[in-house]
């Protein structure tokens, strides 16, 4: 196998070299895509950065679509191709078939280039492939592809054929080939005004964007036109954080009131911990549990942000965390969240390659340690109190069945209430809320 470049041929754009080795770094040594992007496009221009990123990321995404047209085109499986062939034969496929804003030659001579200067030879199927899409067009080999089956919409939507089953027989076939479709559209950036701070219509005031309101989150922006967010002095200031609106629901969820005592397992990056933090007007206690020490610190450093002093951290491990093992006297919690580490499946149009690493025998795994982590959260809890069991995916193992299982076996909780956000139907993350009540 060829190494990963570190810097690609000199003729080729900037970004598009950029985005290239982002291709082999996570298809050949397993890096994740935004981490990738970011230590290769640290000296690029901001235009450049923002194309890097659309044909990294895109390209990523749409692998399973790539590489069924790359086989019918090379006439060849794409296991038998050269790993730097191949990645040049997606970035330069997807530019042509889904961006279409460089002229033809252009995107094609850059792939030969890449090929030339990192593969050991085969530099001209690249150049014979992608001439030959560029002749055919978006429309003939896009065209095509159908979805009346899981196994074709895994093909046209670029899914594992597991998603498109597991949500075909979930949502049935409709919701699941539209949830496949906006999986691959721009995700929607949000938001939430710090209301420690400030509040959504004067933060809206200051921002240099567009910005439009949830009508069931008053703290929500979300935004309608480029923003440097961790750049805008208003976010160093702490006056607001970016989170999706469907994560902002699950704080109006518990609903903690001031002066109440409020568990947070499983805690980091801290948007929750902070947000249950400004529903209680910095009154009373958050106890936000994470395991990763350095993750932790992120955490402490985002309440610090923030202003939210009441955000109490500590380094613990949430599937074993137990009020009594850290002082016997310490009451029960009045609210607690289980937000647990879930297969993310609602969330595939911020995380790029997410799609191609989450496996059913994963998903699995998942839900053991998700139900440890409920078992703890519902043991801290008083008589009377609300707890919150919250993830962002899609996938009834973890969400509906745990649930149902867990209330079979604790008939002192009852179930309150649940919201599912999904995607294609509201425009956010992909989140599955259960509202439970003890006693």
């Amino acid at each position: 196998m060829s190494p990963v470049p570190t810097s690609t041929a000199a003729t080729v754009g900037p970004a598009r070299g950029c985005a290239y080795t982002v291709l082999r770094r996570v298809f050949e040594q397993g890096a994740y895509a935004d981490r990738a992007l970011t230590a290769e496009a640290a000296e690029l221009d901001p235009r450049d950065r923002a194309l890097a990123m659309r044909l990294a990321y895109g390209a990523v995404q749409r692998r399973g679509t790539l590489d069924h047209l790359i086989e019918q085109l090379a006439e060849r499986p794409v296991a038998e191709l050269d790993p730097p062939l191949l990645a040049a034969l997606r970035l330069g496929l997807y530019e042509l078939l889904y961006l279409r804003g460089a002229p033809d030659y252009a995107v094609v001579a850059d792939a030969v280039e890449l090929a030339k200067a990192h593969a050991r030879a085969g530099h001209g199927l690249v150049n014979a492939v992608l001439r030959r899409a560029a002749r055919e067009g978006p429309d003939a080999l896009l065209g095509p592809l159908g979805d009346d089956t899981p196994e074709q919409a895994a093909v046209k939507h670029s899914h594992p054929e597991w998603i498109a089953q597991l949500w075909w027989q979930t949502l049935g076939a409709e919701d699941a080939r539209a949830l496949m479709a906006a999986d691959n559209e721009p995700l929607e950036i949000a938001l939430r005004a710090n209301t420690l701070v400030t509040d959504a219509d004067a933060l809206a005031a200051q921002l240099p964007v567009r910005t439009h309101r949830d009508p069931h989150i008053p703290e929500a922006l979300a935004l309608e036109e480029p923003f440097d967010v961790h750049g805008s002095p208003l976010w160093k200031a702490g006056a607001f954080h970016a989170q999706s609106r469907a994560a902002m629901r699950v704080a109006h969820a518990l609903d903690p009131q001031p002066g109440e005592r409020v568990l947070d397992l499983c805690a980091a990056p801290g948007g929750k911990s902070t947000h249950l933090a400004a529903l209680m007007h910095g009154q009373g206690e958050v106890h936000a549990v994470e395991l990763n020490r350095r993750r932790a610190g992120g955490l402490v450093r985002t309440a610090r942000r923030l202003h939210a002093p009441n955000v109490l951290v500590e380094v613990a491990d949430a599937e074993r965390w137990s009020r009594s093992g850290r002082d016997p006297q310490m009451p029960a919690f009045d609210r607690v969240l289980v937000d647990p580490p879930c297969s993310g499946l609602g969330t595939l149009q911020a995380r790029a390659d997410l799609r191609w690493r989450i496996t059913p025998a994963a998903v699995d795994e998942l839900a053991q340690t998700q139900r440890r982590i409920l078992l703890a959260g519902a043991d801290a809890l008083r008589p009377g109190g609300v707890l919150v069991y919250s993830t962002c995916t899609i996938s009834a193992t973890e969400n509906e069945r745990l649930i149902a299982a867990f209330l079979d076996s604790h008939t002192e909780f009852r179930l309150d209430d649940v919201a599912v956000t999904l995607p294609h139907r509201d425009h956010t993350a992909g989140f599955y809320i259960a509202r439970l009540r003890k006693g």
